[in-house]
Parts: structure tokens; C-alpha cells; sequence
């Protein structure tokens, strides 16, 4: 799937950090911004996971162009991550064409898949675990520099994790949404209007647990 020229890159850059920040740590590298219908496949309502998995292929991708690899697929159509969720047996073969979203967990199928890329998984029951594994959250920053996916239950909208930071007034993620429709739109737009921001983890559901996964390969 080759649209790159209709995708923007690295949209976090320029945002402005919350106050009083003490402790930060970012994604490292390149990464397209996937959004629902960013490749004329109407996926409103559904397509979230496959579009933070996209974004996250995107930025593998890169740093294995980067390492000189010979092996560097193409970021997956959202076709394509369901036949291969079908293929190695996590799903039925109805599920192909489907509506169906995926999760944290078939992100990790899919990379181990696609790029042989293992993945390490944290389930947090709430908000107030989440914030306690903020140390984790730093360390897979500081350590790899990948970027994140971020799902739940009760909050069911896939996020893009970009980065973490401490402030006086609590730990903040840098969350990319991947909801956004539309032509293509310009860096500022999409801050100015929330797609990428500053999100404190207290203002999450308080009643949603939240899976992470964490892609296990180093920045270049």
C-alpha cells in the first residue's frame, strides 16, 4: 500500500508540552499519521486499531530502511492485516472483509507477522494502573523510542502513544487519535484541533482498562 504522499509525518512535532514539565520522553524516528479513510477505504467507526497499526508499521518501516535491511515490507492494507489475523488462525475467514476492530493484542500478531518485530503487552484494570506503570511507560521511550498502541473496553477507541511526561499536575501521554477524516490537513490544524495532544491520564474513562503494546525494536 503506497499513499505516502497524502500522509502527514511526525504531526507531534511543535506541540506545545504541558506546564511544568520535569520528566519527558518521545517516540524517536519517522511515522505517517493513518487516519480513518487516509487510503479511500471507508473505515468510520471501525478502523481505529488497524489505523494506530498502520502508523506504527510506518515507523517500522522506516527504521528498517534505516538499518540497511533487506527486509522491509510495505505498511499492510487493512485487507491484508486481516488475511494475515486469519492466516496464522486468530481468527475465522469471515473475518476478512468484516467490520471487525482489532485490539492491542492482534497489533502484536500482525508485527510479529509482518516484520518478525516481537511485543510486550500491559493490561492496566484502570486509570489509577496506568499511572502507576508511567515509569514503564518512560522506560519503553527512553529504551526502544517505538511507538505505542494504546486500546481498552469501556473506552474502545484506539490511541496512539507517542510519548509520556510528568508535570506538578500529573503524568500526561502524547496521544495520536486516529478518528480524524477528511482531505489532508495541515500539522498545526491537526493540533490546533486535538488530533495530537497532551493527555492527562486522569482524564481517561476511569471505568475502561487499557492494553498496551509495546513494539520491542530500538530507535536507529
Amino acid at each position: 500500500m503506497e499513499i505516502k504522499g497524502s500522509l502527514l509525518e511526525d504531526v507531534h512535532l511543535g506541540l506545545k508540552l504541558p506546564a511544568n514539565e520535569s520528566k519527558l520522553a518521545l517516540v524517536r524516528g519517522i511515522y505517517f499519521y493513518y487516519h480513518y479513510k487516509c487510503d479511500g477505504v471507508n473505515d468510520v467507526s471501525w478502523g481505529c486499531g488497524y489505523r494506530t497499526l498502520q502508523t506504527i508499521c510506518s515507523w517500522i518501516k522506516n527504521q528498517l530502511d534505516l538499518q540497511g535491511s533487506k527486509f522491509a515490507p510495505e505498511v499492510p492494507s487493512i485487507i491484508e492485516l486481516q488475511k494475515a489475523l486469519v492466516e496464522i488462525g486468530d481468527k475465522n475467514p469471515s473475518f476478512i472483509g468484516s467490520r471487525q476492530w482489532i485490539g492491542s493484542v492482534e497489533v502484536s500478531y500482525c508485527l510479529d507477522h509482518f516484520y518478525k518485530i516481537p511485543c510486550r503487552i500491559l493490561h492496566c484494570r484502570n486509570i489509577e494502573e496506568l499511572q502507576k506503570h508511567a515509569s514503564d511507560i518512560n522506560d519503553h521511550f527512553i529504551q526502544y523510542g517505538s511507538p505505542v498502541m494504546m486500546g481498552g473496553d469501556r473506552d474502545c477507541s484506539s490511541k496512539g502513544l507517542l510519548g509520556i511526561t510528568e508535570t506538578e499536575d500529573g503524568v500526561f501521554l502524547l496521544i495520536l487519535d486516529p478518528h480524524f477524516y477528511g482531505p489532508p490537513v495541515s500539522q498545526e490544524k491537526l493540533q490546533k484541533e486535538g488530533w495530537i495532544k497532551w493527555c492527562k491520564v486522569n482524564d481517561l474513562d476511569p471505568s475502561s482498562f487499557y492494553n498496551l503494546c509495546f513494539p520491542l525494536i530500538k530507535a536507529f
